[in-house]
């Protein structure tokens, strides 16, 4: 019987193609499915395929008994149940590294946007507008840059920064110095947060991190900084965030994930002009999703033609 793979949130098409014509896989039936059509898949799944929009509950996998291997596309494994996984007896991977590039230069997009009011002023010119004085911004020039984890994600964003030559501070409690030059380690998050023109995040969501971007941390920002995340959503306080801009202590703000997501239609989120929003595109690239899929195809591959399980993430 060959292996049902449902790969549930839309990625590169023709990269799975080649699990039917090259490894006699039966893949259904297009690489994005909705959720009700995941559901009555789910009896006869061998493996599931998935990026954010799908989360693997117990309930979910009680449906799903010939589940055996869980991929998840990218890097973050928070919307994936991996205790109850483990009960099952269902494997769970990711695809570390495919997203990594997207995701920083999502990161330094949304600086950008902020610092220079593109969205705000691209919005009054779509609407007729010219409002040249009313959208200044501020150079990225010669800034102080704070990255809030600095593993892999965090130093490419480091890289793609020093066009600007900016002074980078980083803290990670995992990395003691850096191997380059030009970034320096702060001794702690408030000496981040009290002295940087711009704050990103790029930090894993786990139970250490929820919430650690409190109001606390944001208070010490200063009037003119701003912050961005393009990480993990549940890292920033989001009712301290809204706060902090309401209130206009800080510039402003870009966001592309959230504690909830979708954003709920009626978070006051979205009705603040100095924060730019984004759908949690830090890895929507066509390059990107083609290297999810390229790695997701060679792990089914190895898991179901040699028992072979790569890049697995545990418990």
């Amino acid at each position: 019987m060959k292996p049902l793979i449902v790969v549930c949130d839309g990625m590169d098409k023709e990269v799975f193609k080649t699990l039917q014509d090259v490894s006699n896989f039966e893949v259904h039936p297009e690489p994005k499915n909705s959720q009700d059509t995941i559901q009555s898949l789910l009896p006869k799944a061998s493996a599931l395929v998935i990026r954010s929009a799908t989360t693997i509950t117990a309930d979910f996998l009680e449906k799903a008994p010939n589940l055996k291997l869980v991929i998840r596309a990218g890097e973050g494994t928070d919307n994936i149940d991996k205790a109850a996984c483990a009960a099952k007896g269902v494997k769970v991977a990711n695809t570390p590294g495919a997203n990594n590039n997207s995701a920083a230069e999502h990161a330094i997009a949304l600086m950008m946007t902020v610092l220079r009011n593109t969205a705000a002023a691209n919005a009054t010119m779509k609407n007729g507008g010219w409002d040249k004085s009313k959208y200044t911004g501020i150079e990225l020039a010669n800034k102080k840059v704070g990255i809030v984890g600095f593993g892999r994600i965090g130093q490419i964003v480091a890289k793609r920064l020093m066009g600007f030559e900016p002074e980078i501070l980083f803290f990670d409690p995992f990395i003691e110095t850096s191997d380059l030059p030009y970034a320096k380690k702060a001794k702690d998050l408030n000496e981040i947060f009290s002295t940087c023109d711009i704050i990103t995040l790029h930090t894993p969501l786990m139970d250490k991190t929820k919430g650690m971007i409190n109001a606390e941390l944001l208070n010490l920002m200063p009037a003119h900084a701003i912050i961005v995340n393009a990480s993990r959503g549940g890292i920033v306080d989001e009712d301290a965030l809204l706060d902090t801009l309401k209130s206009g202590k800080i510039k402003g703000a870009g966001f592309d994930v959230f504690a909830t997501e979708p954003l709920e239609e009626s978070s006051p989120l979205r009705s603040l002009d100095n924060i730019v929003l984004t759908p949690h595109l830090g890895a929507s690239t066509e390059e990107a999703q083609l290297r999810v899929g390229q790695m997701a195809v060679s792990q089914l591959q190895e898991f179901f033609l040699n028992s072979n399980l790569l890049n697995e993430v545990k418990a």
